[in-house]
């Protein structure tokens, strides 16, 4: 897989800040809201979740490339991103799994790429004035085309973007023959979250977010898990009566990261757009219960409202994790029901790993209500 040759390129703020690097990609703007990633590692994985859908992502990580791509890690069949912004892409690339370099893959995804910008004064500047629309394009300047499509960009706020990326149509994922059965509602569902399940010996029917209350649970699942995803969770309006369908019927539902904020919005929670979010695998979460602090993986521009103290409008809701930096809701569960969910990523890949024993606490759950 052969690199394809950088050309001048920029990238434009709706504030109006511009920025000039060189660009990869096809001859048409890319417009979508942009963000950035602490995550040092894991870019393939970052660039195929579907919960970056509508995006472009700035790497803060210096030097992106330099392992390679290969087939065992993505996490969807696709590149996901809108555009990718990096200061330095890896004009070579070593390890022992990788099939093919970063720059061609990209270029066969059709995915563009902006590179020699300064991403630390580009992150510091979406931190301090929350995250911007922006336009990516070829050129010393953007003309005409660009600005018009930056004007058109809509706003992430009121967009489901879950129904437009989940599955068309049902799918099995693992041993046939496992004694449990869960169904996974796809909002955008990610692939670790499939292996994870298959690895703890269950059967996944993996069924699309439209997929009634009524067909899931005829499905005769021993548990329901809430995928991550993109997009507003208060416009995915269709899915709260299905939950609470669901959660009546006491099958044990866990919900991460967008589903998480579905679980919420069911039992009477609101979620509020973030500055900026949290993406990255270093965020730091504190475990009520116990006070432990876990090192956790995230992906999301919107919040549950909450605190440790209480989640308004929601009384039958109780918090179970925060956020140590800025004190956000993380984790919640429900008071009478066996539902839980956690903003964060147990699931991450390749990292970190503190939050994976949520996987068999919620086997645990599922074996006891099955009794």
């Amino acid at each position: 897989m052969s690199s394809p040759e950088t050309q001048p390129g920029f990238l434009l703020l709706e504030d109006g800040t511009l920025f000039h690097g060189r660009y990869l990609g096809g001859a048409e703007p890319t417009v979508a809201e942009v963000v950035f990633t602490t995550s040092m590692t894991g870019y393939q994985e970052t660039f195929t979740d579907p919960s970056y859908d509508g995006q472009i992502v700035v790497m803060t990580a210096p030097m992106i490339g330099n392992y390679g791509i290969n087939a065992d890690d993505p996490e969807s069949a696709r590149a996901q991103v809108s555009g990718i912004v990096v200061r330095e892409l890896s004009p070579t690339f070593s390890n022992w799994r990788a099939t093919g370099d970063l720059a061609g893959w990209l270029a066969q995804q059709r995915i563009p790429i902006l590179t020699g910008i300064d991403t630390r004064a580009l992150t510091r500047h979406l931190r301090s004035g929350g995250v911007l629309r922006g336009v990516l394009g070829a050129g010393e300047l953007p003309g005409d085309a660009a600005r018009a499509a930056l004007e058109a960009c809509p706003s992430m706020e009121g967009l489901d973007l879950a129904s437009g990326i989940s599955t068309g149509r049902s799918y099995a994922w693992g041993n046939p023959r496992a004694p449990f059965h869960i169904v996974a509602y796809d909002f955008g569902i990610k692939r670790n979250i499939l292996r994870l399940f298959e690895a703890s010996n269950c059967r996944v029917t993996v069924v699309p977010a439209r997929t009634t209350a009524e067909a899931a649970l005829a499905l005769k699942p021993d548990g329901v898990f809430l995928s991550n995803g993109p997009g507003d969770p208060a416009a995915i309006a269709y899915a709260p009566a299905t939950i609470r369908a669901i959660a009546a019927a006491k099958v044990p539902i866990f919900g991460i990261c967008l589903g998480h904020q579905l679980l919420a919005l069911s039992f009477g929670a609101r979620t509020v757009k973030m500055p900026f979010g949290h993406r990255g695998g270093n965020h730091p979460v504190r475990e009520l219960e116990t006070g432990r602090i876990l090192i956790t993986a995230q992906n999301h521009g919107f919040a549950v409202e909450g605190s440790e103290a209480g989640i308004p409008g929601a009384p039958d809701l109780v918090a179970t994790h925060v956020n140590c930096n800025d004190g956000t809701l993380e984790g919640l569960r429900h008071l009478a029901l066996p539902v839980f969910g956690v903003q964060y990523h147990p699931e991450a890949a390749p990292g970190p790993h503190d939050a994976r024993p949520l996987f068999p606490r919620y086997l645990k759950m599922v074996a006891e209500q099955a009794g």
